[in-house]
């Protein structure tokens, strides 16, 4: 027996050593070709590949997408709108993940988007490619931080509101408090060891799960017989202030934009990440994938459970799903779904400011920011970029100002909307042009369908981009102004007048940094 023991011992030790020796093997590998695209390795290779996809699906966080977004669909189209605008862009932002899935894989590094138009770009436009790219990506990744962070605070007051029916509304001053704590909480916690924001990304999956799977199941029981299939796939109403149907269509299609963004997050962790050349891509794909899906099907239910449109839109709760949700689930069902996916958001913001903070870094790395010399420390001790994390946290936090406007969440929405897929198809405009015959594949790549598929995310992003700017209403006031034209426009004076007047003397792109040591702060 004691030999048998032994043996047993034996086994699994020589089982854990192989292990090991395995995932060293990888991490040695992933560190290869990081060297090879110019960088040295600087943060531990925590994120296995369900972390990974965990974390992209985090940042997505479907079901929260569906509640908060509900109000898009509700004025441009109702049901119609709910069904069909969710399914239709969803095709070609398909398109646009597998475009940058593709360069993922060939290029996993931190630098990400702006490191793909640098080395997509011809020798000339290299360093103004890459300026754009970063410049873009960071205006959508500190705006879309404040707007997940907003529709958490606007999930909080609503869920206040429905649990003391009506008696307690918070005003604005109160939900831009809420903002800011949540942007304070969570720069605490993303300051956190790579470890640590890995295993809370699988919690984040599990709540993404119980929540979409739990409101889709539930919805469709519960609402047998309020509304009509043919009512529910087909029926068109239009409650914006266009005439033109076919336009209000297409504004219903921001609320799968906003939802669908932030799947580069799996690029800007990849130098965290094991096996990055086929986990970074992978996550993408099933991170985009997996929400279009659960997000479709979540929104036939909720199609299905809206017994009026005229009455959801006068809803005197901020998010009219509530209403939605208590006279189909009940209070008891409702507050259980609710304050789950208040849970999700918040981590949901978490992930974003991961993702942030990591893109920060890596712009900083090549001193493209001011101040970089602060943003691309590593803090030694727990090998995390803490000073990055608070800043996007503080110019977040600052943006939230906007809440004290009807359409802040709209415009933030928008301006992020508009920032992050400038910069996913910036170096997807160049991979099929200029950069076609030097583009080396990784392990995901998509052969002869790759400048098809990346021709189709570019005119549609373009399309997209100018829409986003439109108000709701034709005649818009100071209150109900779009003003996403604001944000953008002013980080592309600064960027623009920057690289004018300064950048462009000495800003090459993404520099390599083997053989420079570090500054890193004190533990």
């Amino acid at each position: 027996m004691a030999n048998s023991k032994e043996i047993e011992i034996d086994l699994d030790l020589e089982s854990t050593n192989n292990s090991r020796e395995t995932l060293s093997a990888i991490h040695r590998a992933d560190d290869t070709l990081l060297r090879k695209l110019g960088y040295k390795s600087e943060f531990k290779r925590e994120f296995s590949l369900l972390e990974t996809i965990s974390f992209s699906l985090a940042i997505l966080a479907v079901s929260c997408g569906v509640t908060t977004g509900y109000s898009y669909p509700l004025l441009a189209g109702g049901h119609f709108a709910m069904v069909w605008g969710w399914f239709i862009p969803c095709i070609f932002i398909t398109c646009v993940a597998a475009s940058m899935a593709e360069m993922a894989s060939s290029m996993p590094t931190s630098a990400g988007l702006y490191y793909f138009s640098a080395k997509m770009a011809s020798e000339k436009q290299s360093a103004l490619a890459s300026w754009i790219t970063g410049w873009s990506n960071i205006t959508g990744q500190v705006t879309l931080i404040c707007s997940v962070n907003y529709s958490c605070a606007e999930l909080i007051t609503t869920g206040i509101a429905m649990a003391t029916d009506g008696a307690l509304v918070l005003d604005h001053g109160a939900t831009f408090g809420i903002i800011f704590a949540l942007h304070i909480s969570q720069a605490v916690l993303c300051s956190s060891g790579t470890r640590v924001l890995a295993r809370m990304t699988v919690l984040v999956l599990i709540i993404i799960l119980a929540t979409s799977i739990g409101a889709i199941i539930s919805l469709l029981v519960c609402s047998r017989g309020i509304v009509s299939p043919r009512d529910a796939f087909t029926k068109f109403e239009n409650n914006t202030g266009w005439s033109n149907n076919v336009w209000v269509f297409i504004l219903s299609f921001t609320q799968p934009m906003w939802s669908l963004t932030g799947y580069d997050s799996a690029v800007h962790i990849a130098e965290e990440t094991s096996n990055a050349a086929s986990a970074a891509p992978i996550a993408i794909m099933v991170g985009v994938l997996g929400t279009e899906i659960l997000g479709w099907l979540m929104y036939i239910a909720v199609s299905f459970a809206t017994a009026s449109v005229p009455e959801a839109l006068e809803s005197k709760l901020v998010l009219p799903i509530g209403d939605v949700f208590l006279n189909v689930l009940g209070r008891k069902g409702t507050f259980f779904l609710w304050w789950a996916m208040v849970v999700l958001q918040y981590l949901c913001g978490c992930s974003q400011t991961v993702d942030a903070s990591r893109v920060v870094f890596a712009f900083s790395r090549d001193n493209a920011l001011p101040g970089s010399r602060w943003w691309k420390r590593i803090n030694h001790h727990i090998q995390t970029p803490v000073n990055a994390v608070w800043f996007v946290i503080l110019l977040s936090a600052a943006c939230g100002l906007l809440s004290f406007s009807v359409t802040g969440f709209d415009s933030l929405a928008s301006a992020s909307v508009i920032g992050l897929y400038i910069s996913y198809v910036t170096p997807i405009y160049l991979r099929i042009t200029s950069g076609n015959d030097k583009f080396k594949p990784g392990p995901f790549h998509l052969g002869r369908w790759s400048r098809l598929i990346g021709a189709t995310a570019v005119i549609w992003v373009a399309f997209m981009v100018v829409m986003l700017l439109f108000p709701w209403t034709q005649a818009p006031s100071p209150q109900t102004m779009n003003y996403a034209v604001v944000i953008v426009l002013t980080i592309f004076l600064f960027a623009s007048s920057s690289w004018i007047f300064s950048a462009r003397h000495w800003f090459t792109g993404p520099i390599p940094n083997i053989g420079v040591s570090t500054e890193s702060e004190p533990n």
